[in-house]
Formats: structure tokens, C-alpha cells, sequence
């Protein structure tokens, strides 16, 4: 399948979690941060493995944990944190700084070398987002930034084994392994922490929906499709599409306002994601790990 293809597809996961702070915000029940993880994730991965009919076994069992605790426990957890401790465009930027640490991983776990361009989109990308959210006089908290920069590594990291561990199924079921893992993994924090979900509306009911299935479960099949198909040096620069989303959702529903150093950094965030796209197009892809045990 061509590559462009599998970019744009790819793309289309960010730019859908761009919509996650207005469905959040505009649909869900206040304060129930864990509460919404847990029901992005768990529904969604056990929909997909009554569709898929496979369940994970030995080795593979273990490396689905580990990468539902990377990709979705833990990060959206010290995102949580990190939302709660800083403003919004602290916290992104702050988080903006994951494909440097993909290239850095991809290296030392892939032996996948980064051209320089690479780097440079990565920086490209940081400042882009900084001057796209970031707003003067933001305050910084310690507890904030070290949750930020926690997530950031956690999905990183997640990324990198992604595509190291490639089990012998297609690329829907193992989403829905990581989807279920990390819903499981987030179930006991959501009932220990948070009080019951109040009576739902129609909007929170449908906000669920959304964030489940389209947020949760599609997005993430595309997302980690991509990453075993195009590598996670290639596909991390996207994940800066998600801000670039969000701005343009809070334009045209919230009447939101943009003005100069908030274009200038889109612009500095899109020519990121390009220069990032170029300088691995002809960069080698290293194989995925060969699979090690059976599922069933």
C-alpha cells in the first residue's frame, strides 16, 4: 500500500485526539479524569476482541500488559496529572518534545540511526507548539512538568516497543490487546479514586461513545498500524498534529481566536511534520522482531 497512504491515515489519529479536550470539556461529567480513561479504553478493547476472537498467550500476554500500562495506563494518568498541575499549553508543550525521544529510542532499542533534519523537526515541532498554546505568563509547577515529561517517555517508549514487538496477528487485534491491558490496568484506580459516574445525559452518553470508539479504538488501530508499517521515528512527528486540531476546533465551535504567534507556530508545527516525514523517507526500516510465541 503506498506510502502517502499509510501517512494520511496515520494522521488521521492525532488529528482526532485534537477533539478530545472539547468532547471532554463540552460532553463528560466534571471530575472523573480516570473515570473517562478507563471507559475510553476498556469497552473499546473487549468490543475488539469479540470481533477479533484472539486473545494473547505467554510472551505475548506480558508485552500486552506492558504496552497498555506505556500507551495508555500510565500515560494518561501523568497526563491527567499534568493537566490538573499546569495550563493546557505548558503541558503540550512540554509533551511536544516525544519524537526527540522516539529518534533517541529508536536508536538505542532499534538501531534505526536520524539524520539531522530529523532533530531539526523535532525542535521545529517544540517550538511550534509552544508558540501555538503556550500563553504568556503561564505558570509552572515541578509536580506539572516532571508528569509531563513523564508521559511524554511513557509514550515513547510505547512507541519504540510497538513496533519491536510485532506479535503474528494482524495489526486490529493487537490494539485490542493494548486497549483491554490498559483499560484492566486503569479499572481499580477508577473505582478506588472516584466516586460513581452521575446519571448520564445524552451528550455524555454519546461523548463516551465517541471517545471509545472513534478516539479510542479506531484511532489507535491506525496509530499502531502505522507504527508497523512506517516505524516509530516516522510516525511520532504526527502526534504534533493533535494541538494543531484542537486549536482549529476551538476556531470553529468554541468562536476560539487565533492570532499572530499562534499561526506562526502552526505553521512551525506543520513544517515540523513535514520535515520530519522527509528526512525519514529514505532513512532504512529496521525489521520488526521476529514473534516469539503463539496466540490463540
Amino acid at each position: 500500500m503506498p506510502r502517502t497512504f499509510d501517512l494520511i491515515l496515520t494522521a488521521l489519529a492525532p488529528a482526532i485526539w485534537g477533539s478530545t479536550y472539547i468532547v471532554t470539556s463540552e460532553l463528560l461529567p466534571d471530575g472523573y479524569p480516570m473515570t473517562a480513561a478507563m471507559l475510553r479504553a476498556l469497552p473499546a478493547g473487549i468490543l475488539l476482541l469479540l470481533f477479533t476472537r484472539a486473545l494473547p498467550r505467554g510472551i505475548w500476554l506480558v508485552r500486552s500488559l506492558v504496552l497498555g500500562a506505556l500507551n495508555f495506563s500510565i500515560f494518561w494518568w501523568l497526563l491527567f496529572v499534568a493537566a490538573y498541575q499546569l495550563p493546557g499549553g505548558v503541558a503540550a508543550t512540554v509533551g511536544a518534545i516525544q519524537p526527540l525521544i522516539v529518534l533517541y529510542l529508536s536508536k538505542l532499542l532499534l538501531d534505526q540511526g536520524s539524520p539531522p533534519a530529523a532533530l531539526i523537526a523535532g525542535v521545529c515541532g517544540i517550538l511550534g507548539v509552544a508558540l501555538l498554546v503556550l500563553t504568556p505568563g503561564a505558570a509552572l509547577d515541578w509536580t506539572g512538568i516532571l508528569a509531563a515529561l513523564g508521559g511524554a517517555i511513557s509514550m515513547a517508549v510505547g512507541t519504540v516497543l510497538t513496533r519491536k514487538w510485532q506479535p503474528p496477528v494482524p495489526a486490529l487485534t493487537f490494539t485490542s490487546w493494548q486497549l483491554t491491558a490498559g483499560g484492566l490496568l486503569l479499572l481499580p484506580v477508577a473505582l478506588l479514586s472516584e466516586p460513581p459516574l452521575p446519571p448520564l445525559d445524552t451528550g455524555a452518553v454519546l461523548g463516551f461513545v465517541f471517545l471509545g470508539l472513534i478516539g479510542g479504538a479506531l484511532t489507535y488501530f491506525f496509530w499502531f498500524r502505522g507504527i508497523a508499517r512506517l516505524g516509530p521515528a516516522t510516525v511520532a512527528p504526527l502526534g504534533l498534529l493533535s494541538p494543531v486540531a484542537a486549536t482549529l476546533l476551538g476556531l470553529g465551535i468554541l468562536g476560539e481566536t487565533l492570532n499572530v504567534p499562534q499561526t506562526a507556530g502552526m505553521v512551525l508545527v506543520l513544517v515540523g511534520v513535514w520535515l520530519g516525514q522527509h528526512a525519514q523517507r529514505n532513512a532504512p526500516s529496521p525489521s520488526p522482531q521476529a514473534p516469539a510465541a503463539s496466540c490463540a
